[in-house]
């Protein structure tokens, strides 16, 4: 049994990612997972926590032999791969939150988890989150593993010797619109040459559009990133570029490193896993930083999910497997050991949450972070939106590293967007 070309189309990511998908089985053939005493748990390095699997093991071993395996290299294509052979296909399989929108057309590839009783843990988790794993008909794919609220890193000293506020407290309340974001921005590079607030402009595109309730596109399959969400969050980036506020740098490269390590580049918006890719970057650092809220509201960069797959021939003990590591006290763990942020709001109180972090100065940095995960904007996540907001991306980058016109590059976005949407089957 195969999927339709609908069901392939709309498994796609990218431009190629129906091609990848294509030959995802339907499920009916005789599953070739766990023999029952055995089980098998696929996920990717820093994904769970290894001393929360490590303790997951050895509580369960009495009834079932669990093999936690991390996968490297391409995760998403590699399980897709052992359920098209449907060989050697894992019990329980995590999902990164950016594939999320592909696997929930494929619903029928792994068990519905409010079979199994799902729906009594709903309450304990963030209800947008929940609400991620869940497909269109209703199916339970994935039970939430963590999330990533979008908050302001900065350099508490530089921004200090700017004269602009350097409390988080005084930054969330003084910095908390993007007109009074940029102008600080301006006031950083007047004060201290050559120091800019952010490293480019998809910075504050992306988060602006994450911040809204809307992507490229909707429920009915119709394009909708020509409109007023996009615009907006464009124009913004536009205006970043115009203003001076943002670097010539690239994420991640040792440039960018430098610059933040002597202060040239003192800020920055990331989710709350970026604490650990600042901490591991410059770690130098130490002290310097601090954390304040994002402008106007927060928004989320990441979080994945956990999933049952239909091999699993004992799906009972894999949910209850699934459920224990996935509790508050273990997503804080989670928390501690890999930087997943709990999508669990009774972690946020637990004492592993609330330790001063040296690195920030001693603030504890739950206090911002915990309530930006509880505003988050409820979203529908298209299985289209990664092909259809590629472009736009792509062209937004060029006028913020190459200069191109804005008005040329949004008419560029927007042709690609028309021949991929068609090429989809995406209304425009």
């Amino acid at each position: 049994m195969r999927l339709s070309r609908r069901g392939l189309l709309r498994a796609g990511l990218a431009g190629t990612a129906a091609t990848a998908l294509g030959g995802l089985a339907s499920g009916c053939a005789v599953p070739t997972g766990s023999t029952g005493r055995n089980m098998v748990l696929w996920y990717w390095s820093g994904g769970l926590s290894d001393t929360v699997v490590k303790n997951a093991k050895a509580r369960y071993d009495s009834s079932v032999d669990l093999q936690a395996i991390q996968i490297g290299g391409q995760y998403r294509s590699k399980l897709i791969t052992t359920i098209t052979g449907r060989a050697h296909i894992p019990d329980i399989a995590g999902l990164k939150g950016e594939d999320m929108a592909a696997y929930l057309p494929n619903a029928d590839q792994f068990i519905d988890l409010r079979t199994l009783g799902a729906e009594k843990y709903k309450d304990q988790y963030l209800s947008w989150k929940w609400d991620q794993g869940i497909a269109d008909d209703g199916t339970m794919v994935g039970f939430p593993i963590d999330c990533g609220p979008v908050a302001h890193f900065y350099q508490y000293d530089v921004f200090r010797k700017a004269g602009l506020p350097y409390e988080p407290a005084d930054v969330s309340r003084e910095l908390n619109t993007w007109e009074k974001f940029f102008t600080a921005g301006e006031q950083l590079r007047k004060r201290i040459p050559g120091t800019m607030l952010l490293t480019d402009v998809n910075s504050v595109f992306e988060n602006v559009v994450q911040q809204g309730a809307k992507r490229y596109v909707d429920k009915d399959r119709h394009f909708i990133g020509d409109q007023q969400h996009v615009r907006d969050a464009w124009a913004l980036a536009v205006e970043a570029k115009r203003r001076g506020i943002v670097s010539d740098l690239v994420s991640g490269t040792p440039d960018q490193l430098s610059a933040k390590q002597n202060g040239k580049l003192p800020s920055e918006l990331g989710a709350s896993w970026a604490a650990f890719d600042i901490k591991n970057g410059v770690p130098k650092a130490k002290g310097r930083y601090r954390v304040a809220d994002m402008p106007v509201r927060p928004a989320n960069n990441g979080g994945s999910f956990l999933s049952i797959t239909k091999a699993c021939r004992e799906p009972e003990q894999a949910f209850q497997i699934i459920a224990w590591i996935l509790d508050a006290k273990n997503q804080a763990q989670g928390y501690v050991d890999a930087g997943l942020f709990p999508s669990t709001p009774a972690s946020y109180g637990l004492k592993q949450m609330r330790e001063p972090d040296e690195f920030f100065g001693g603030q504890v940095t739950t206090d911002i972070f915990g309530p930006a995960a509880q505003k988050i904007a409820v979203a529908y996540n298209s299985p289209f939106d990664v092909a259809l907001g590629q472009p736009i991306k792509d062209e937004i980058k060029n006028v913020g590293v190459l200069g191109k016109d804005p008005k040329k590059a949004w008419s560029d976005a927007m042709s690609k967007c028309r021949r991929i949407a068609k090429h989809l089957g995406v209304t425009y």
